[in-house]
């Protein structure tokens, strides 16, 4: 049975996330169903390098899937399209790999972008994804206060209540925050977050962009270890997963 390695991009506003769900389309099912149509009508099992939570985007998700026959590598991404013309999922590539290859486990870095655009008027072209703050923000105080957050720590105060990772404890190996025209960009690298890490620092960051708190409260809010200490969580329409490295 030959693995495929599928880079993948997606708007994930329709959908309940990544993982496959009960109560709602995902984007896991998605590919899945395409999938099954390739695979002579049989089950297809689609595992992706991370889960996203709903709403979140990803410009190269990356995903293996095996099936019964090989088929040319452009055939299949052709093919995988095809089968969801009517969805916002798109594999941009697919790739014959050894047969061990797994895409979540042999990850070795995680890249991730938050957009934000900071004005009064409200989004018509970019409603859903970029999260709009109605007044300036300081990207120079949001990227000082970003520091702190690199390296190791217990990230208690940044991780959702129902986050599944067995210990709060991740290294964050870079944050950037730098204006980018209209938008301030977030911009962040590890090996693996927490569930709704990113979405809970940018959250924090804001807060010391729009000048209510400062680096010394983000070192408070980190020390806690509190989940009550967190600033508001950013929503998911200004996050995206940009890269999966190997």
């Amino acid at each position: 049975m030959p693995r495929y390695k599928l880079t993948i991009e997606y708007d994930g506003a329709p959908y309940q996330g990544w993982q496959w769900q009960d109560h709602g389309p995902s984007v896991q099912g998605v590919l899945e169903a395409a999938g099954a149509k390739l695979n002579k009508g049989e089950p297809v099992v689609v595992y992706g390098s991370g889960r996203t939570d709903s709403g979140v985007h990803a410009l190269a998700q990356i995903a293996h899937m095996d099936l019964a026959a090989e088929i040319r590598e452009d055939k299949l991404r052709d093919a995988m399209n095809f089968h969801m013309v009517k969805h916002a999922v798109t594999v941009l590539k697919a790739e014959i790999m050894p047969d061990e290859w797994h895409a979540r486990f042999d990850a070795t870095e995680r890249e991730y972008l938050y957009r934000l655009i900071d004005r009064r008027m409200k989004l018509s072209l970019d409603r859903g994804r970029v999260w709009r703050i109605p007044v300036k923000l300081d990207a120079d105080a949001m990227h000082d206060a970003a520091q702190i957050m690199i390296g190791k720590h217990d990230f208690s105060t940044f991780r959702d209540t129902q986050c599944q990772a067995k210990s709060p404890i991740k290294t964050l190996d870079e944050i950037t925050v730098l204006r980018a025209g209209a938008e301030v960009h977030c911009h962040f690298r590890a090996r693996s977050f927490l569930h709704k890490q990113v979405r809970s620092i940018v959250g924090s960051l804001v807060e010391v962009g729009m000048g209510k708190w400062d680096a010394e409260d983000m070192q408070a809010a980190l020390e806690a270890r509190d989940r009550t200490q967190c600033g508001p969580v950013a929503p998911p329409d200004g996050l995206y997963l940009t890269k999966v490295s190997y």
